[in-house]
């Protein structure tokens, strides 16, 4: 469940990104941290 909601979260981040190139890779780091901190 904690994945699906985390996904979610992601997903949204992603949507409501900057839409130049370095914040949507600013964004798939961060939820790459989240990931990985939901991970441990």
């Amino acid at each position: 469940m904690k994945k699906l909601v985390l996904l979610a979260a992601v997903t949204l981040a992603m949507l409501s990104a900057c839409h130049t190139v370095s914040g949507v890779g600013k964004d798939v780091s961060a939820g790459g941290q989240h990931l990985q901190n939901a991970a441990e």
